[in-house]
């Protein structure tokens, strides 16, 4: 190591300043699990970079049970520790960002895969006003071996465009781990995931709340440890996926659903009247009809959980209002749904006795009318859908006693 790292200690300076009454700017968070190897080269810029910049600051490592020296490193270099019990990355940066002391934050990886030189952009875009400052590796470069294949032509890419695509955030890297944020709006976001997916739930949480986000370009270079890094790609890749569609009803359920109901609709309202030759030789009948039905319950059914997860991500605070909510929020009552459920029932019982009639006064023989048996299969289609938004009413009343009992509590 250089000994132009060995400077002064900038935590020095911020005691006078807190002597004086000023506020402590910046804290550089790193959390930590076993980074014996690269965490002193990390503190030493972290801290080179505070007393260049004349920021009152603190280097702050949110330990998450290190056996291996992390901590005796730390304390002996300055740098505050903070003990986090809780495993995960998401869970150490939580327990950081609780403990830390400066108006605004900047966290990283203690690999030195990043550069604690090179933060000023950072802290220049969130003095500028800028609630959440998150760093672009594909702008910035990416040192020969410092990402895997699959993370750089795959991981990031697509995880970054369906975050782009669900939640209309202009964010080019979603994962990288160099990124700064004011302290309080962060907080109040309320993060609760504990995993690496935590990367993506502050940018989420962040775009739907509304907060200014800031990309700056950044560098990644190949860390410097012997030892496999704590991320897995295929684990951690299915977090990030699986958290983007917990957060997007609209695309896991509304999208596939609305798509699923209107094609089975148009296969059912074609073939209703008897069967339908589409080229020679091809022809669609009976059972394209009942596929279609059964399309079409199935869509109104992935379409409903859409509006369940959306009402109740809504009443508990999970997911802020939007448009789409409101315009949900007037039919997830359990009166207007039972309502809709029992004409439904009614529609759909009728169909199939008036069928079962007509199929009665030939004996119960060979139908020759194409029409009698599609009735059947459209009124037993209707009586389904017709029992499932009955359950979905009754379900949407037991989110609003569950939710009434939480802000009671």
């Amino acid at each position: 190591m250089q000994t132009g790292l060995m400077t002064p200690d900038p935590l020095s300076r911020w005691t006078g300043l807190r002597a004086a009454g000023q506020e402590l700017e910046l804290t550089i968070l790193m959390p930590c699990l076993n980074e014996a190897e690269t965490l002193t080269t990390c503190i030493r810029k972290a801290k080179l970079f505070l007393e260049e910049s004349c920021i009152a600051g603190e280097v702050l490592i949110a330990d998450n049970g290190s056996t291996d020296g992390s901590v005796t490193i730390a304390e002996n270099l300055g740098a505050r520790v903070e003990p986090v019990a809780t495993r995960g990355y998401g869970a150490a940066l939580a327990g950081g960002i609780a403990a830390a002391r400066g108006k605004f934050v900047i966290m990283g990886d203690a690999d030195d895969s990043y550069d604690f030189t090179a933060l000023m952009p950072y802290v220049e875009a969130l003095r500028a006003g800028s609630d959440l400052v998150v760093g672009n590796r594909f702008r910035g470069g990416i040192e020969k071996g410092a990402m895997p294949f699959l993370h750089y032509w795959l991981g990031n890419p697509v995880l970054s465009f369906l975050g782009r695509l669900f939640f209309n955030i202009p964010v080019g890297d979603f994962h990288c781990g160099l990124r700064g944020f004011r302290r309080d709006a962060v907080l109040d976001l309320g993060l609760r995931t504990t995993g690496m997916e935590f990367a993506s739930e502050m940018i989420v949480r962040a775009g739907l709340d509304r907060l200014t986000i800031t990309e700056v370009a950044t560098t990644l270079k190949p860390d410097g440890r012997s030892r496999p890094p704590h991320l897995k790609t295929w684990r951690d890749g299915w977090r990030h996926l699986k958290f983007l569609l917990m957060f997007s009803p609209r695309w896991l359920f509304f999208v596939p659903g609305l798509l699923l109901a209107s094609v089975g609709l148009a296969l059912s309202a074609l073939l209703i009247a008897g069967p339908v030759r589409i080229a020679e030789g091809l022809e669609l009948d009976f059972s394209s009809f009942l596929a279609g039905c059964l399309m079409t319950v199935m869509g109104v059914q992935i379409t409903t959980f859409g509006a369940l997860a959306r009402y109740y991500a809504n009443r508990s605070g999970m997911l802020p209002e939007t448009p789409g909510a409101s315009l949900i929020a007037p039919w997830c009552k359990t009166d207007r749904m039972a309502l809709v459920a029992l004409v439904l029932i009614l529609v759909g019982a009728g169909l199939f006795g008036g069928s079962l009639k007509a199929w009665a006064d030939t004996g119960f023989g060979h139908l020759t009318d194409p029409l009698i048996p599609r009735l059947v299969a459209a009124g037993l289609s209707l009586v389904v859908l017709g029992i499932q938004t009955g359950f979905a009413g009754f379900l949407f009343g037991i989110f609003d006693i569950d939710v009434s009992r939480r802000r009671a509590g």
